[in-house]
């Protein structure tokens, strides 16, 4: 596109300089060559030179002056062989009057009347009618408008050698946001699994653990129970193993369930391998729920469970679940050690994170006196969580 810019800049250059060409082939074919010869000579090459000051394709282009420069030196000597007949050559004012049509702008909209008006100057001198003189004009005009037309679709190639730029700019932007996005999709989805992962995990490998103990300790003693312990644990091993597969082929995926029931079924089952004292309240009816908020429930549950456990060595907990129009609250107590620096880990972080990505909050608090009590509370919203949870 800019080789057809460059080729219309030096196309419409060649035909102003044909012009001169013209004019000048008059004063070199006279063979007796007078001082007012040299005269002419001297002013039609500084017609021809001084305007190139102002406008040479690709190098300058300061329009106003070169058509100023133009009609001073150029215009008055195109008047001057008209009306001295030895410098009579077919040359007229219609290619200068193109150039500068080609350059023309909101500055030198003074350019056609005045190319208009030049045939006029010479008009009563040479005694030429009204219509005749006007007849000139008017074709100076004409070509003063070619010069316009081929400026617009000079600029108009330009602009959308321009426009294509940009567009392949903006494609290579496109390309690269678009391989940013799927790899910070990659990365979310990756630390999304890995939450499931330790959530899921951590709970299951808690309550195993802990039946494993009392099975070693009453293995002597009690073989029997043990041997029921232990099909007990294959079960919950079963069981884990086909939640993990839910979590790997269905998150994220929207599925009808009741939230008070999976939370129930949770609570039997840590007090079944544990034998820990779980309380369970329900306030309030349950409302349908999206699956995310029913996962970050389960999950902030069963991190909660597994802290007062492993770091807090509760032997008592208390889980209360209270629906209400708007809001989702659960608040998880227990009787543990009592935390005296409050440090998120992982598990904390991720329990933290995804409550917040739905629009809620979680706090964990620690109060000594009579009764040591550690408390998570969780808060997530109903409205308009849906859209939270599928980002």
């Amino acid at each position: 596109m800019r080789k057809i810019l460059s080729f219309m800049d030096w196309g419409i250059f060649a035909l102003r300089l044909y012009h001169y060409i013209l004019l000048s082939s008059r004063l070199f074919t006279e063979s007796d060559m007078a001082n007012r010869t040299w005269l002419n000579v001297i002013w039609l090459m500084a017609a021809l030179i001084v305007p190139m000051i102002f406008w040479f394709p690709q190098r300058r282009m300061n329009k106003v002056w070169f058509c100023i420069a133009e009609l001073l030196l150029g215009g008055t000597y195109y008047v001057n062989s008209v009306i001295h007949p030895e410098l009579t050559s077919k040359a007229d004012y219609l290619l200068p009057s193109l150039t500068m049509g080609y350059l023309l702008t909101k500055q030198t909209l003074w350019v056609i009347p005045a190319i208009l008006f030049i045939p006029f100057i010479f008009q009563s001198y040479l005694k030429l009618p009204w219509e005749q003189a006007f007849s000139s004009g008017t074709d100076n005009v004409l070509f003063c408008f070619i010069g316009i037309w081929a400026s617009f679709v000079a600029k108009a190639y330009y602009q959308k050698n321009e426009l294509v730029v940009e567009v392949e700019q903006q494609n290579k932007l496109l390309t690269h946001y678009a391989a940013e996005i799927e790899k910070m999709t990659l990365l979310e989805e990756r630390n999304r699994m890995s939450k499931e992962l330790h959530d899921t995990l951590g709970h299951s490998f808690i309550s195993i653990i802990m039946s494993l103990d009392a099975s070693i300790a009453l293995m002597d003693r009690k073989p029997s129970e043990v041997k029921e312990r232990l099909i007990r644990l294959r079960a919950l091993a079963e069981q884990n193993l086909d939640e993990m597969r839910n979590i790997v082929h269905e998150i994220g995926e929207e599925e009808e369930s009741n939230l008070v029931r999976q939370v129930e079924a949770h609570v039997a089952s840590f007090r079944e391998h544990t034998g820990i004292i779980l309380t369970l309240n329900v306030l309030g009816t349950e409302q349908h729920t999206h699956f995310e908020v029913r996962q970050a429930i389960l999950r902030v549950i069963q991190e909660s469970i597994t802290n007062a456990l492993k770091h807090g060595k509760a032997t008592q907990l208390n889980l209360e679940l209270q629906f209400s129009e708007f809001v989702l609250q659960l608040i998880v107590r227990n009787n543990g050690k009592p935390i005296e620096q409050l440090e998120y880990g992982f598990g904390l972080t991720t329990m933290k994170h995804r409550v917040e990505r739905l629009g809620g909050s979680m706090f964990v608090s620690s109060e000594v006196g009579a009764e040591t009590i550690t408390e998570v509370r969780c808060e997530i919203p109903l409205k308009g969580v849906g859209m939270h949870g599928e980002n």
